[in-house]
């Protein structure tokens, strides 16, 4: 039986590993192969899961809650009482950061899911279709990427917001909003996954055996471009925690009392910076984490799904 002989790269060491495939092994196993390969991937990967349990359990996690304070115990510093200290009304401080943590996850899982399903229907289409279809598909793509994404995000955002909107609404306009904006530059890495397949031998062979398009967009091209959309999905969390903390920094993401990080950073961060520092550390210190942490995750399944990143060969 052949065996295939996973070595590390250079750098890393000379540790190897003998086993019949590495997609066979164990999961533990593949765990462990996963942070001895990439340490930082490992790390942005331990960041996630905490943040995850963090926003999950917010509830038990959280000792105070998060829009009630005391006036007498505004501003102060971290303590054993209050962790990361208070704010301008008296807020504990690491309350809020726990649960600005429900509202980082919640806004870049929604905008990922909603920018990653539709960036592949677009990616996929356009690609399998060719043609008229994908020349015409690509220009209005060139427009819609032609508008700042920021400025576009705003005017979504703005447009689809009242007054009287309530916080859970406020994160979903958000989430889908972000999803939209990113979803015209995704679906030019999905297309460009999907022309590199569209002519390969097996397609071929599902057509002449009397395949439906259908069938073989679910069973044969969609599995074979999975490693570029998972990579896609997992940089972007980032990329859609740092817009959202953007967008509240501006006064345009989720409405208070919701603890945003961004808006935390503009409001009570910005104002009393100078006389409370703790205030703008904290949640800025968050969503450099946060990002770090999809951002090294994301490189990291990068190199180990593209096998011209890993420097892996074919086994004879």
């Amino acid at each position: 039986m052949r065996t295939e002989q996973l070595t590390s790269t250079p750098g890393v060491g000379d540790w190897t590993w003998e086993t019949e495939s590495l997609s066979a092994a164990p999961p533990i196993k593949r765990l462990l192969w996963f942070g001895r390969q990439k340490p930082l991937g490992a790390v942005g990967a331990i960041i996630i899961v905490l943040l995850i349990i963090t926003a999950i359990f917010a509830n038990y996690i959280a000792p105070y809650p998060y829009d009630v304070g005391q006036g007498i115990e505004r501003l102060q510093g971290p303590s054993i009482h209050h962790l990361l200290g208070t704010d301008n009304l008296g807020r504990d401080l690491f309350s809020r950061i726990v649960y600005g943590a429900r509202i980082s996850v919640a806004v870049g899982f929604g905008a990922v899911l909603v920018g990653t399903g539709l960036a592949t229907i677009l990616g996929v289409l356009s690609a399998y279709v060719g043609g008229t279809f994908d020349l015409i598909f690509q220009r209005l793509i060139d427009v819609w990427l032609s508008f700042p994404p920021i400025v576009l995000l705003v005017c979504m955002v703005t447009v689809f917001t009242t007054r009287n909107t309530d916080p859970m609404t406020s994160i979903a306009i958000v989430a889908i909003s972000l999803g939209v904006v990113v979803a015209a530059s995704s679906s030019r890495v999905i297309r460009s996954a999907v022309l590199s397949i569209r002519d390969m031998p097996y397609l071929e062979a599902a057509r002449c055996i009397g395949c439906t398009h259908g069938r073989i967009i679910l069973w044969h091209v969609l599995p074979n471009v999975l490693a570029p959309i998972l990579i896609l999905a997992t940089v972007q969390l980032g990329g859609a925690i740092l817009a959202e903390s953007t967008l509240s920094f501006l006064g345009f993401g989720v409405k208070p009392p919701m603890p945003a990080w961004g808006s935390m950073l503009a409001g009570s961060g910005q104002q009393y910076f100078l006389v409370a520092p703790w205030l703008a550390i904290w949640p800025g210190l968050a969503i450099s984490l946060a990002v770090f942490g999809f951002n090294m995750l994301g490189d990291a399944l990068r190199d180990v799904l593209d096998p011209r990143l890993r420097g892996s060969r074919p086994k004879s």
